[in-house]
């Protein structure tokens, strides 16, 4: 076979090793597999109808991850499955007159075959839906043993409703108060929903920080601990003028002397019997208005008087009540204590309203005027004006004043969390069923667990007017199991949320009939050694996904306290969109070249780098990527652009490199290919120029393992490939023991290549004359001697006349010296038809052989 001649035809090499993988089933996890685990996972994807460039980088780092360790000899567990119950399916269900289910399974068919193009070795035996009734009956079972432990309840909660559409918003589909499906003006309504008890683990989850730091990034653990918001202080029992009691929470008992207003939550349930009826009016248009509000954004802060006065038990101090808009209802007592000399917001407010400022805090040996402020004093100092507390530091006063309030059973110490319960119920039909009954004479009742799962109808018909279970009698009405009489089912279904909580343990008995998974399976697989998704989920999924771990342990389901070893937050994927204000139009990067802004009087285009997405028309679709490049340059252009954590900004010029790069690996194997068929294992003495390809391929060994194993920086990696490719390009093998060194060099290059393009590398290994397929190969091992410059130079002579100069191993001997010599190429040259008088050796130098004739 002559192997320069043939051609590098991705198409056809990527779709035959995709066949072999999956007909050989060379990714299904052997459970009897002795080797040491290792489960790579990233965040499943939601079926939207085809996988985008976000998927296709976060996956292929997840499979460079998967297949490295797999090729390190591990037992790797990699599974797939699809996070598909949800609102999108809804939509367009609506838009399609198509039934989610239907939509859901046939996007999800497509998807499948994408994530199939790219060679992700997943065990898609273990491949799971959250909208098939053998997941989702589990997830309903958890929430059962939940309502068991006392973790599940119900209560009034408050929700967005629409009511032209009739059915309830999620916060995201409310802009500016409106509906954003029909503009309708968005109304509050309470409805009796569940909850999760999920603070009941708030201290666990932050104390499990400690066992997580190691392999989580700082950000999001910062980024838990914000969310959570644990806050140590103090409850202080104010007087409203009536008498009644009126309780704050707050971190500054240092600072109460100096409190000029209270503020209570424009949302807090006891604001309208707080507040005088003649403010009433002037209240709910400020109530309007606070609705608009979006919590996470910066917003103006403001307030309306409520006609009412607290009195200050420190003092006696009178000052008015506001009811205002950053106050949160679900935060401590939903009410404040405001000091505007030592808080910036409560400042501004104070200026903003003409409330007068009074200053209890100085710098030590200083007086701050409270007419010149321009700015709060939020600085450490020593209390003024604050009776007997006068002269302490303010760190001192924290602790005497909250004792001093223990003490007049004023109040106590407490902790507060931001941190809230669980909001589960979901008035929408493509969800999980909540597994309840309601009987009048019963009351609530769970559905047994026998009777498990409550099938979610799939058949229906979805119109915009709300949740077409409510509408379905053969489903609402059923039979008490307690009584027998006749009886409502629970119509709501589960936050999706609870779907993504628990699906990294099903993977690990993933058809189990008879429980959501077995106890040896989980303790084998769990935690997930590394887990890859974007820092987005960092205070949604990844909290959720915690307490539902540590719930799944203590009902004895699984052993470990966490379920994620470390986490990589990957980048998002960037591009550049162009944007024309005038006509508020997006255009593609190929209508913006076309000149098309222009043609319709677009104006000024603005062009920026965004992440990509369907709204900004600025996405690369993955199967034209494939078609015109291949998987393999797809994945090398992925891997090599940016190290993981940042961001990747797309370039043609990339993909076109990464493409050129697959090519010239190709070339270098198949021009070498038969002459290294049968090479030998490398002589310890070889020439310079072999010894010097050697010394780069096992220095490139210890560094391409290096950065993934520990740096997980693929970019090096690859980096370092390329160099090696330079080095091995310019390496022309002559000899056998030059041949030698070609083949192991190959070799080693074809497994550290095969994780990040795996298809072309199968190929060349097949090539090579290997049988198994490379997933079979052992990692290359490192010489350490020859990662070090560990060699010299050793001139070569005859008659003292320089002939050659060569590589030697500083610890050749001097037979070792000799026989080099009389090896080498141009002193055979030299040497030929003359008389060898003798050779001289003077070491880590020269050799000099005297001839005569």
């Amino acid at each position: 076979m002559d192997a320069r001649n043939l051609d590098y035809n991705f198409e056809v090499i990527e779709k035959k090793w995709q066949k072999i993988w999956e007909e050989q089933k060379i990714f299904n996890v052997d459970e009897n597999d002795k080797r040491p685990k290792y489960y790579t996972l990233e965040m499943f994807p939601y079926p939207s109808g085809k996988i985008h460039m976000g998927h296709v980088r976060n996956y292929t780092i997840a499979d460079c991850i998967a297949r490295f360790h797999g090729l390190n000899g591990f037992s790797v567990l990699h599974p797939i499955g699809w996070d598909s119950f949800g609102l999108p399916a809804e939509n367009a269900a609506i838009d399609n007159k198509i039934p989610p289910a239907k939509w859901t399974h046939a996007n999800i068919a497509t998807m499948k075959g994408q994530l199939k193009k790219l060679g992700f070795s997943y065990d898609w035996t273990r491949e799971v839906a959250t909208c098939t009734k053998e997941y989702y009956r589990w997830g309903q079972w958890l929430l059962l043993k939940m309502y068991e432990k006392g973790l599940l309840y119900r209560k009034a909660g408050e929700v967005n409703w629409c009511p032209d559409c009739a059915t309830v918003l999620a916060n995201e589909q409310v802009a500016d108060g409106k509906c954003w499906r029909c503009d309708s003006t968005v109304e509050m309504r309470t409805l009796d929903q569940w909850y999760i008890r999920i603070t009941d683990y708030v201290e666990e989850l932050l104390s499990g920080h400690e066992e997580l730091k190691e392999g989580w990034p700082e950000r999001v653990l910062n980024m838990q601990q914000h969310w959570i918001g644990k806050s140590e202080g103090a409850k202080i029992v104010f007087k409203l003028d009536d008498g009644s009691d009126f309780p704050i929470f707050t971190t500054r008992p240092d600072t109460v002397f100096g409190v000029r207003f209270m503020a209570i939550a424009w949302d807090h349930p006891e604001l309208k019997k707080i507040a005088l009826k003649e403010k009433h009016a002037e209240i709910d248009a400020f109530i309007e208005r606070a609705k608009k509000i979006n919590q996470r954004e910066d917003y103006v802060k403001e307030g309306v008087f409520t006609g009412r006065y607290i009195v200050n038990p420190f003092n006696g101090d009178k000052v008015p009540l506001y009811a205002a808009n950053f106050v949160l209802a679900g935060y401590g007592f939903g009410q404040i204590m405001a000091v505007p000399a030592h808080d910036e917001r409560d400042f501004q407010f104070a200026k903003k309203y003409n409330i007068d400022i009074k200053v209890v805090i100085t710098p030590e040996g200083k007086t701050l005027d409270p007419a010149s402020m321009k700015e709060a004093y939020v600085d450490d100092g020593v209390l003024v004006n604050s009776g007997e507390f006068n002269g302490l530091t303010n760190r001192e006063a924290i602790s005497k004043i909250t004792a001093y309030v223990e003490a007049k059973k004023m109040g106590k110490k407490e902790v507060q969390y931001k941190f809230r319960d669980w909001l589960i119920s979901r008035q929408r039909y493509w969800g999980n069923p909540i597994p309840f009954i309601y009987c009048d004479t019963c009351g609530v009742v769970p559905v047994p667990e026998k009777d498990l799962p409550v099938i979610l109808p799939e058949d229906v018909s979805i119109d915009v007017g709300g949740n077409p279970l409510a509408k379905m009698e053969s489903f609402v009405n059923t039979t008490c199991p307690k009584c027998g009489g006749k009886a409502k089912r629970e119509t709501d279904t589960m936050d999706t949320f609870i779907c993504s909580s628990w699906y990294f343990s099903r993977y690990t008995d993933a058809h189990n009939n008879a429980a959501p998974f077995l106890k040896a399976r989980a303790d084998k697989w769990l935690p997930v050694d590394q887990y890859i998704g974007g820092i987005e989920h960092a205070c949604m999924h990844l909290l959720y996904a915690r307490f539902f771990h540590k719930f799944t342990r203590d009902i004895g389901l699984v052993s470990c306290n966490e379920p994620f070893k470390r986490l990589l937050t990957q980048g998002m994927v960037v591009s550049n969109s162009y944007f024309a204000p005038k006509i508020k139009k997006y255009y593609t990067s190929e209508e913006y070249e076309a000149g098309l802004p222009a043609k319709e009087n677009a104006g000024d285009v603005e062009v920026k780098i965004d992440k990509m997405s369907k709204s900004k028309r600025n996405g690369i679709d993955p199967d034209e990527m494939i078609t015109h490049f291949g998987a393999d340059a797809a994945r090398v252009f992925i891997l090599f652009a940016s190290p993981p954590e940042l961001d990747l900004e797309w370039s043609d010029d990339g993909i076109k490199g990464g493409f050129r790069y697959v090519g010239r690996v190709w070339r270098l194997f198949t021009e070498h290919i038969d002459a290294i068929q049968n090479a030998s294992a490398v002589p310890q003495v070889i020439e310079a120029n072999a010894l010097a390809a050697r010394k780069a391929t096992h220095k490139t060994i210890k560094r391409v393992t290096n950065d993934i194993r520990e740096r997980m920086h693929f970019n090096t990696a690859i980096a370092a490939l390329m160099e090696l490719l330079n080095a091995l390009t310019d390496f022309k093998p002559v000899t056998d023991a030059d041949k030698a060194v070609m083949r192991e060099a190959l070799s080693a290059y074809a497994v550290m290549l095969n994780p990040i393009a795996p298809h072309v590398t199968e190929e060349l290994w097949s090539l090579m004359g290997n049988r198994d397929t490379i997933t079979k190969a052992p990692w290359p091992a490192f010489d350490e001697a020859l990662t070090k410059d560990n060699s010299f130079e050793l001139v070569l002579q005859i008659n003292g006349k320089l002939r050659d100069r060569v590589q030697a191993p500083v610890n050749i001997s001097e037979d070792e010296a000799k026989k080099l010599a009389m090896e080498n190429a141009k002193m055979k040259e030299h040497l030929k038809d003359k008389t060898v008088v003798k050779t001289i050796y003077v070491p880590r130098k020269l050799v000099n052989v005297v001839i005569r004739g």
